[in-house]
């Protein structure tokens, strides 16, 4: 059977005006500023409009990932549509795509099937701008660090310790090292450098956590670019650039509004806040989500124990936010393959498979409820080819927990095939009691605070610190950065950090490898692998399928 591509569902919607989305989101037409006729940028003093409670907030996030897919995005959207149509007042809130891998590995990142966000050639694009704004913010960071070594070096900076990047939104592993500022001295000093992809820049994270301008200049001001020679760190504020930085994101830390195929409005803002992908949106737009809306559904990226982790002990942390449930997105297939299923066999009915693989879901459902307190349900998208029996098993093993499973078929209904999932997520918000607690408190050392999400929530028995690491452990503490929360950087294929220990490894420690600081975003970040910040493109990008024609249609944007 032949089915439509997502940009072809996309292209055969027939959109809102983005002024009807604002007015049924209960934004007035004073707090918008449109971009065409389907997007627009929503100011944040909407929020300090009327005296409306907060809604309840729902976070979506997923099994350990495999090639085989799980969901997420689609799931949020499905689930957002699906809670409209059994009548409540619900805005999604997403993160924003990143071109690199839209043009390299995935074509596109709106959701799928009859659950995506439109304009989705737009959002997977240039969309607003947000991007390019931090890309400008970041190299004019850049740019006047070297123009000050150039100049004299007042601050005494050592070119050898100097820790900011510049970036580009692409997946371009050529520009990882490069060394810049050859030709002579007019061409500024030469020194190695490289470049990051733009989501993995601070700037991201710093705009995604701020509150408001001033909390977004501050923020700035406290990045730490490189050290002196006395290893006395040199922050932005130094180089007295927070103010022009500041300047140039001035509309990207306003929200994005746009809408779902079936007009239920969504806010796309901001990108994986925390160097790697974890696909969380800003504190920004989920406060204002929470607000306009009775239900705010939100997602965060890969795993439970990246996204939804790094969601509840930074992102909730810093904003004070507190979910009301979370749904666990899984599939048949995805649990086969951590049962050591190989791709191809995926479509046979295999309970032996399953029954190896279904520990990961498992562990994570246990994480959600036990060690964060919230209550859970797991979404479990279906495909063809699942059995009966096969969805059974899940069910009762989910059920043996106390977690109730509820078949998902978003991508091939939209809202209809997600409205059981509403009502479950509606029970779970009126019914179970949220207990919302951190996995560690800052209170902890570094090491400690490292320990225990090690433990707790990947299920290992503790960590391995090199030496290099113990070192920047020890300077970081002793530069007063001790009581920051810990963002771990580690494979997304697996609870360990070694990505062929499928289903859920015990047994294991995980190795740190290198600590360092975003004294903006106000986190320690946790390299335990050979964590890539800037992606190659593969064999075959996405991007050769990708066209436009006279008419200005895009094809094969997924």
């Amino acid at each position: 059977m032949a089915y439509l591509s997502d940009i072809e569902i996309a292209a055969s919607c027939k959109l809102k005006p983005i002024t009807e989305i604002a007015k049924r989101a209960g934004i007035d037409e004073k707090y918008i500023e449109q971009y065409g006729r389907y997007k627009a940028k929503v100011d944040p003093s909407v929020m300090k409009d009327g005296s409306r409670e907060n809604g309840k907030l729902i976070l979506v996030t997923a099994i350990t990932p495999t090639p085989a897919g799980e969901g997420k995005t689609t799931t949020t959207i499905g689930l957002a549509d699906g809670l409209s149509r059994i009548g409540k007042n619900v805005v999604a809130a997403l993160r924003e795509p990143s071109l690199g891998p839209v043009f390299g590995i995935k074509g596109g990142a709106a959701g799928g099937g009859y659950a995506q966000v439109v304009p989705m050639e737009d959002i997977n694009l240039h969309f607003t701008g947000d991007f390019h704004a931090i890309g400008a913010a970041n190299n004019l960071l850049a740019a006047m660090l070297d123009n000050h070594i150039k100049q004299g070096n007042e601050l005494n900076i050592d070119v050898r310790k100097i820790t900011w990047k510049r970036c580009v939104d692409m997946n371009d592993r050529q520009l990882r090292y490069i060394t810049d500022g050859l030709g002579g001295v007019a061409n500024g000093v030469p020194r190695e450098d490289g470049f990051d992809i733009t989501v993995a820049s601070e700037i991201m994270a710093v705009l995604c956590l701020s509150d408001n301008i001033t909390d977004l200049k501050e923020r700035l001001s406290r990045i730490i670019v490189g050290y002196t020679y006395d290893d006395k760190p040199v922050t932005c504020a130094d180089l007295k650039a927070q103010g022009a930085m500041a300047a140039l994101l001035k509309d990207a830390v306003k929200p994005n509004l746009v809408q779902t195929l079936e007009g239920t409005p969504a806010l796309v803002h901001g990108g994986p806040f925390a160097n790697i992908a974890h696909g969380c949106n800003s504190v920004t737009a989920t406060r204002l989500a929470l607000r306009l809306g009775d239900y705010a559904v939100t997602e965060a990226g890969f795993g439970a124990d990246l996204g939804a982790e790094k969601f509840l002990d930074i992102k909730c942390r810093a904003a004070g936010l507190k979910p009301d449930a979370v749904v666990m997105v899984a599939t048949v297939r995805a649990l086969k393959m951590h049962g050591g299923l190989d791709k191809k066999s995926l479509d046979t009915e295999n309970i032996t498979a399953l029954e190896n693989g279904i520990p990961n879901l498992l562990r994570h459902i246990g994480n959600i409820k036990n060690v964060y307190g919230l209550p859970c349900v797991v979404a479990l998208n279906r495909f063809p080819t699942d059995t009966d029996r096969e969805i059974d098993f899940v069910i009762k093993k989910c059920n043996e927990l106390h977690v109730n499973t509820v078949l998902s078929t978003v991508w091939a209904e939209g809202g209809k095939g997600g409205e059981e999932l509403a009502r479950e997520v509606v029970r779970l918000c009126n019914e179970e009691k949220s207990n919302f607690t951190f996995a560690y408190p800052l209170e902890y050392t570094i090491k400690e605070k490292i320990e225990a999400v090690v433990k707790k929530v990947y299920g290992g028995d503790g960590i391995t610190v090199l030496p290099a690491a113990q070192k920047q452990i020890d300077r970081l503490t002793a530069l007063g950065f001790g009581g920051l929360p810990v963002c771990i950087a580690k494979t997304q294929y697996s609870f360990s950090d070694n990505p062929s220990l499928l289903g859920a490894p015990s047994g294991f420690t995980v190795t740190v490898k290198n600590v360092k600081i975003s004294a903006g975003a106000g986190f320690i970040v946790v390299l335990t692998g050979d964590i890539m910040t800037m992606p190659g493109l593969p064999k075959r990008p996405a991007a050769e399928n990708i066209d436009v024609d006279e008419n200005g249609k895009i094809t094969g944007l997924f």
